[in-house]
C-alpha cells in the first residue's frame, strides 16, 4: 500500500497535472484537510519546482474563531517560507443582495477571491482540500437535489483551474498524519451547524446509511461517481460534437446577434444529446439552465410552432421558426412584456 506522501506526489503528477515550475495557489482555511494540504504540497516543492502562495480567505462570519485560524495559518506560512495572503469577504452582505444562502454565497466569493490571486500570481492552478469523505457527501447532496449523471460523477481531481490531490483520502488518514507530524490546526464550528444540509448529510444521513444499510457506503458512491464520471466524459465529447453541427451563431432582424439550433438536426439526435446541448447554450448566453428550461427548448425544437416563442426569464427570448430557434435578448438582460414575433 502506497505512503499518504506517496499517494499524494502520484496523484499530483497523474490526474492533477501539475508539472514542473508550477504556480499554485493553496487554499488553507487551517482545518485539519486543508493544513495537511499545505505541508505535503511543501513537503515536494523542491522536487517539482512548485512556488506555492498560502490564501486564506476571512468570510467574516466566525470573527472569534477567525483569528485563530489566522494565526495557524500565517505561522505555518511561515516557518515553511512561503507568501501568506488574506483577504476578507462580506458573505453574510452578498448572499442577502445575491438571494444566495450562505453556503453557496461563501464559496462564490472564496473561489472569486482564489482566482483573483491565481491571476495576480500568474498561478497554474488552485489547490483545495477536498477528501474521499467529501466526495461521498458531495454525491449525496446531488442526489438530493435531484441533479443528472454530470452532478452525481461527483469532482474531479482537476477540473480547470482546481487541482484536489486529496481526493481519493480519507479523512481520518489525514488527521493521523497531521498527529504523527505534530502538525496544529483549528476546528470549524460551522461544520457542526445543522442549518446546512452539507453537515446533516455529513453526521446524520451517511452514519444512517453506514449503521443500517451499507457499512462501505462511502466506497460505494465513490465507486459509482467514478463509473459515472467516465460515461460522463464520453458523453461531453459527443455533446461537443454534435452542438458543433447543430448551434450556430446568426443574425436576426428583430433581435441582433441570436445563437441558433437547427431544428431538423437537433431533433433527430438522442434525448440526451439534445438536453446536453441545450443546457450547454443556455450557460453559454448567461441563462439559467434549469431543468424544467431545458424540457421546455428541448420540446418546442421537437414540436413547437412556427412563429411561436418561449419566455425563459431575464428578458430571453427564443423565436421558434421552421427550420430553426433563435436564442437572444432582445432588449437585454432585463425582464419585459411582449411578444418578439407579431
Amino acid at each position: 500500500m502506497l505512503s499518504l506522501q506517496q499517494q499524494f506526489i502520484k496523484s499530483l503528477r497523474g490526474p492533477c497535472r501539475v508539472r514542473m515550475g508550477n504556480g499554485v495557489i493553496v487554499a488553507v482555511s487551517g482545518g485539519p484537510d486543508s493544513m495537511a494540504l499545505l505541508h505535503l504540497l511543501a513537503a515536494f516543492q523542491v522536487e517539482l519546482a512548485l512556488t506555492l502562495t498560502v490564501v486564506r480567505v476571512d468570510h467574516g462570519l466566525r470573527p472569534h474563531e477567525n483569528r485563530q485560524e489566522n494565526r495557524v495559518v500565517a505561522a505555518a506560512a511561515e516557518q515553511l517560507g512561503l507568501l501568506f495572503i488574506e483577504h476578507r469577504v462580506d458573505v453574510a452582505g452578498f448572499a442577502s443582495t445575491q438571494h444566495l444562502s450562505i453556503e453557496h454565497a461563501a464559496r462564490d466569493l472564496r473561489y472569486r477571491v482564489l482566482r483573483t490571486v491565481a491571476r495576480d500570481r500568474q498561478a497554474h492552478c488552485i489547490a483545495v482540500a477536498h477528501t474521499a469523505d467529501d466526495q461521498a457527501e458531495e454525491i449525496l447532496l446531488k442526489l438530493l437535489r435531484g441533479s443528472g449523471r454530470k452532478g452525481l460523477s461527483g469532482m474531479r481531481m482537476r477540473n480547470r483551474d482546481l487541482i484536489r490531490p486529496l481526493l481519493c483520502t480519507q479523512k481520518d488518514t489525514l488527521l493521523a498524519w497531521l498527529a504523527e507530524q505534530g502538525i496544529p490546526y483549528c476546528f470549524d464550528s460551522s461544520n457542526n451547524d445543522p442549518m446546512f444540509l452539507r453537515n446533516r448529510v455529513r453526521h446524520q444521513l451517511l452514519p444512517f446509511l453506514q449503521e443500517h444499510f451499507n457499512s462501505g457506503i462511502r466506497k460505494s458512491l465513490r465507486k459509482t461517481a467514478d463509473c459515472l464520471a467516465e460515461d460522463e466524459d464520453l458523453l461531453a465529447g459527443l455533446t461537443d460534437e454534435s452542438a458543433a453541427q447543430v448551434v450556430q451563431q446568426g443574425v436576426s432582424s428583430r433581435s441582433g446577434l441570436t445563437m441558433q439550433i437547427k431544428r431538423q438536426l437537433f431533433c433527430a439526435l438522442h434525448p440526451a444529446l439534445q438536453r446536453r446541448i441545450v443546457e450547454q447554450l443556455l450557460w453559454q448566453i448567461g441563462a439559467r439552465a434549469g431543468y424544467d428550461h431545458i424540457l421546455l427548448v428541448v420540446n418546442a425544437a421537437v414540436n413547437g410552432r412556427n412563429q411561436s416563442e418561449l419566455h425563459l426569464g431575464r428578458g430571453l427570448r427564443v423565436g421558434i421558426f421552421r427550420d430553426r430557434l433563435e436564442f437572444s435578448y432582445p432588449h437585454g438582460h432585463i425582464s419585459w412584456r411582449g411578444r418578439l414575433l407579431s
